[in-house]
């Protein structure tokens, strides 16, 4: 039964960062119809922006603010600066293949990733960062917590998964109930009717990036809270957000968060009660399972064509 418990803690953690990647696919898929593939990096170059964070505030041994305050401002640190990065890419790999054929910006967002992999090898090395979460407070957010059993769950832990959770939904709140999530929607419905009705499309998208790539950020620097973060964890991550999103639905929001989650259960206990040797190859096949029998996903729709 502890086992039990414990692969349901690590499967939430876990699925919560899914989501919050998942999240960021099916926003510009909603909106655009593009595959970013350039998300996965946008997630690591998250982490590592929120590790620099870190050391700027003094670190986790002796962090110059309050814990809660350092975990709030580099949270927030990862999700500015990949906002930022986010506009940069929808700006110049994007917005000029805007009307191309489906392949030239398939290709560019494949680029991207490459592009921003090897730039932060080149910056950074290949070098596994640590946040160190343990040092924080002397070890405070690990040691303190709940018991479940014989099981602790850290407080680091709770707090992981509460915010990703937060923010999933304040992000259902922003497209369902405010104007610019309905000139999102309307745009993911038919951007040249959206145009005609006075729908900025440029700044619609750059808000669709901004927020997907935001998330990103703050699932980078929740990752790296619980392993330590590398280059390399981009193209599996990113790889595993989309398949999130497919299994939920690509293009729905309630979709991107149950495939995170169910990802992160079957991803868990596959490693818990198999082998981590199989775990890759039965989430994979979970995905070519809903491929075949349910393509449109969880909660996400079959397409309807006009003949």
């Amino acid at each position: 039964m502890d086992t039990f418990i414990q692969l349901t803690i690590d499967a939430l953690t876990l699925g919560s960062v899914y989501a919050l990647i998942a999240l960021g696919y099916t926003l510009v898929y909603g909106v655009l119809k593009l595959l970013n593939f350039a998300h996965g990096d946008v997630f690591m170059v998250g982490s590592f922006i929120g590790f620099g964070a870190l050391q700027l505030l003094g670190g986790t041994a002796n962090p110059v603010v309050p814990i809660w305050a350092l975990l709030l401002l580099v949270t927030l640190a990862a999700m500015a600066g990949c906002a930022a990065l986010g506009i940069v890419i929808e700006r110049f790999a994007y917005r000029p293949l805007r009307n191309a054929p489906r392949i030239a910006p398939l290709i560019s967002a494949l680029g991207v990733s490459f592009f921003l992999a090897n730039s932060m090898q080149l910056l950074f090395g290949a070098t596994p960062r640590n946040y160190d979460t343990f040092a924080l407070s002397n070890g405070a957010l690990y040691l303190k917590g709940i018991d479940i059993g014989n099981v602790r769950v850290p407080l680091l832990r709770i707090i992981t998964v509460c915010v990703a959770f937060a923010l999933m939904v304040v992000l259902w709140f922003l497209v369902n109930k405010t104007r610019m999530g309905k000139a999102m929607r309307a745009t993911s419905f038919d951007q040249e009717a959206a145009t005609m009705m006075g729908v900025n499309i440029d700044r619609v998208i750059v808000f669709t990036f901004i927020l997907g790539s935001a998330l990103a950020g703050a699932a980078g620097v929740m990752f790296a809270l619980r392993v330590p973060t590398q280059v390399s964890i981009g193209f599996v991550a990113g790889l595993k957000g989309f398949t999130a999103a497919v299994i939920g639905g690509i293009g729905s929001i309630p979709g991107a968060m149950a495939g995170g989650l169910l990802l992160g259960f079957a991803e868990s206990y596959a490693q818990g009660y198999i082998s981590t040797k199989w775990s890759d190859l039965i989430v994979f096949s979970i995905l070519i399972a809903f491929m075949i029998f349910r393509p449109q996903g969880l909660l996400g729709r079959a397409d309807i064509r006009k003949v």
